[in-house]
């Protein structure tokens, strides 16, 4: 085997980081949006463990939401190299405003 084909066979991609990185973001977004939508009275998440009430099935359809984009993101990118500015951009905008759309000052402006 030459050092070419030795080289290749270890090159390593970026794909199944970033993806992780950015579905990280679509978790944390889809918090922020679960609980806004919960708090302008559209949306009630069931309660899944009774002492915590809604909070417990907004997390966990976060969850899923989180787990569900993981795993279309890395089946879609695992072989590929993916510009990592424009996802880490993405990423950090989506945990900012799920982050940001998780304050009671936020949800009083609805």
């Amino acid at each position: 085997m030459d050092s070419n084909a030795m080289h290749a066979e270890h090159v390593t991609r970026n794909g199944v980081a970033l993806a992780a990185v950015l579905a990280a973001g679509i978790g944390a977004f889809a918090l922020g949006l679960l609980v806004i939508l919960s708090e302008a009275g559209i949306y009630a998440a069931p309660s899944l463990y009774g002492p915590t009430g809604g909070l417990s099935g907004r997390s966990t359809f976060a969850v899923v939401a989180w787990l569900v984009a993981w795993g279309i993101l890395h089946a879609r990118w695992r072989d590929r190299d993916v510009t990592a500015n424009r996802v880490l951009t993405w990423a950090i905008v989506l945990v900012g405003l799920g982050v940001l759309m998780t304050f009671p000052p936020v949800w009083r402006l609805l």
